[in-house]
């Protein structure tokens, strides 16, 4: 989608946008969500980072999905100079404006670092929020000395981007997440995070995020559907690859495969050497994370927001 079609969708007589899911555990899928509730996100995420009319913000994500959409909702919200770019692994590359607000995906920020010029415009920006993928230990420290605010967002296209923010950087970085003013978030029975955020949902939304609470704020442990059940113990595939990412230096992915003992076994999906990987595991993990199955493929299975790709890396362990 182009800028162009999204202010004709906006400024139509429709009270509603049309959006899609990212597609991380299946195909992306249509929503329908209100104009005026997207609005009201924009309006809460523009209040908490003090953002105000003529303050920059970067669109460097495709549109074809909430978080570019929800940036160009910002600006209008808050009548911010909205500064667009071709989505790209390099969006600051020959950038000479000051960007007082940016939202970028981890991939972006990881390429960014990598190029002097650009990581230092990176560090000017005032407010970078990074979503849409997990952070990892090396990325997360190399951005705790930026001198500006660093966020990692928490939310999803049903929330309209993000509901709950926390600090990658200074001294209030933590691991919880702390949710907006206007959202209440609890546990279920199967201890997933359930949310409630009347002004961008219309009802309370049960997510199939496994998490834990604190005083009002949450940590994600990992996915409700990427519990491996391995000879009656639970593995969360989360887990293990946060175990494994500071150790296997090419791309690689936690699945899990049908066992005809076990009920399902751990399965690695990797680029780089099946050796290589079956040393690490063997020298990083427990006995009972430690994959049963090694696989070598050509490209890690993404979604196009850069998200892994969980049934499809189901489907490559199941086929092998």
């Amino acid at each position: 989608m182009s800028l162009e079609d999204f202010f004709a969708e906006w400024n139509n007589d429709s009270p509603f946008v049309h959006v899609q899911t990212s597609g991380s555990t299946g195909a992306p899928k249509p929503m329908l969500v209100e104009k005026q509730r997207m609005l009201n996100s924009a309006r809460i995420t523009c209040d908490f980072l003090g953002l105000h009319p003529g303050d920059s913000t970067l669109l460097c994500m495709s549109l074809d999905y909430i978080a570019g959409k929800m940036m160009v909702v910002r600006a209008l919200e808050r009548r911010l100079k909205l500064i667009t770019v071709a989505p790209s692994g390099h969006p600051l590359s020959g950038m000479i404006n000051d960007i007082h607000f940016a939202a970028m995906v981890p991939m972006q920020v990881y390429n960014s670092m990598q190029e002097p010029a650009e990581r230092e415009r990176l560090m000017q920006i005032r407010h970078l929020i990074i979503g849409g993928g997990a952070i990892d230990d090396a990325l997360a420290a190399a951005l705790s000395t930026f001198p500006h605010h660093v966020w990692s967002t928490y939310g999803m296209t049903e929330t309209l981007s993000h509901i709950a923010l926390r600090r990658l950087n200074g001294p209030d970085a933590s691991d919880w997440y702390t949710p907006f003013p206007s959202v209440k978030v609890s546990l279920n029975a199967d201890d997933c995070l359930v949310i409630d955020a009347p002004q961008v949902c219309p009802e309370c939304l049960v997510t199939n995020d496994i998490a834990e609470l604190s005083e009002g704020r949450f940590r994600i442990v990992g996915r409700k559907d990427n519990v491996i059940c391995s000879g009656g113990i639970k593995i969360q595939i989360e887990t293990v690859e946060r175990q494994l990412r500071s150790h296997l230096l090419v791309p690689f992915l936690i699945t899990k495969c049908p066992d005809a003992k076990f009920g399902e076994v751990v399965v690695l999906l990797t680029e780089g050497a099946v050796d290589e990987a079956r040393r690490v595991c063997a020298q990083v993990l427990s006995k009972y994370h430690q994959p049963k199955v090694y696989l070598h493929v050509d490209k890690i299975p993404l979604t196009e927001t850069g998200k892994p790709a969980r049934q499809q890396a189901e489907l490559i362990a199941k086929n092998r």
